[in-house]
């Protein structure tokens, strides 16, 4: 059994199958962003065609660049109005989050039984880097949570506070099921939801919540879109990832689609992940704009 320290405060998630340092920060914000390595090239903005097809993947009219431009570049702007937030998120200490994990840390592991969570959780706080006392439970539809407090050296974080809180997560078979999926992926499997309660809304909040425990980089992090197929039980999330191509570059912003498709019979989630733009851009006057 292994413990992934996927989000801090910030709810930065961290890369599952490596050993992992608590730190506790002292600002909230939801900024996790894949990072994508990418041969520069090319000015202002470009269509990229899914290899796979030779056509574009994009599945929705995307907003107007200079929309892309200003939320990419906004250091307040994070995802839109409306999109899923931790409940965790209006704490007002310095905490972690995070999601026990199978043996290989490759995926969350769940169970319907609150004993046996508890079990797992408590074997996992022994094996932490940074363990704690118990506190107290939770539990929600989708998930067991074990609250502790943590003990931090003095070198590490708000070094005011001897202890911050920790909550440790078990999802709930019957609710999210992820066992077999890869976490260091954005493609392929993503799990499987109870099918009896799949609909457009538990897709989008699924959807939405493993953005924020999926590994990217913080320097890009913003959520341009976020929207259903109304046709399907698809949600895909508008990305906009900021890559900064050095001191005498142009920074290129790619837009990506990451859907979700869901199996209305099986509950079974297939995620794709695909870069359908991508825009060069500076910010060098403080004033987002296109490369010429």
């Amino acid at each position: 059994m292994h413990l992934a320290q996927e989000s801090s405060r910030s709810l930065i998630p961290r890369m599952g199958p490596f050993p992992f340092r608590t730190m506790k920060l002292s600002t909230l914000s939801l900024l996790p962003v894949l990072v994508i390595s990418a041969a520069c090239g090319g000015s202002g903005s470009t269509d990229t065609a899914n290899p796979a097809t030779g056509q574009s993947a994009q599945s929705a009219p995307l907003p107007a660049d200079s929309t892309i431009l200003s939320k990419a570049y906004d250091p307040q702007y994070s995802v839109p109005p409306g999109f899923f937030v931790d409940e965790r998120a209006a704490s007002t200490r310095s905490y972690t989050v995070h999601h026990v994990l199978d043996a290989s840390a490759s995926y969350e592991m769940c169970t319907d039984d609150l004993v046996e969570a508890q079990a797992w959780e408590d074997t996992d706080n022994q094996a932490r880097a940074v363990s704690g006392y118990y506190v107290t439970s939770h539990e929600n539809d989708r998930y067991f949570e074990f609250v502790r407090e943590l003990s931090y050296t003095e070198d590490v974080g708000n070094i005011t506070e001897p202890t911050s809180p920790g909550y440790a997560r078990v999802f709930k078979c019957n609710h999210t099921n992820r066992d077999g999926v890869d976490r260091s992926l954005v493609n392929g499997y993503a799990g499987k939801l109870n099918p009896g309660r799949l609909d457009a809304s538990a897709l989008r909040e699924f959807t939405e919540y493993l953005w924020q425990f999926t590994f990217f980089n913080v320097r890009a992090k913003k959520v341009v879109a976020s929207y259903a197929d109304s046709s399907t039980l698809q949600h895909t999330l508008v990305l906009a990832l900021l890559i900064n191509q050095g001191s005498d570059s142009c920074d290129r912003i790619d837009v990506v689609e990451w859907r979700f498709n869901a199996d209305p019979v099986s509950g079974e989630v297939v995620q794709q992940f695909d870069t359908v733009k991508s825009i060069e851009a500076t910010n060098a006057t403080g004033q987002p704009s296109l490369c010429d």
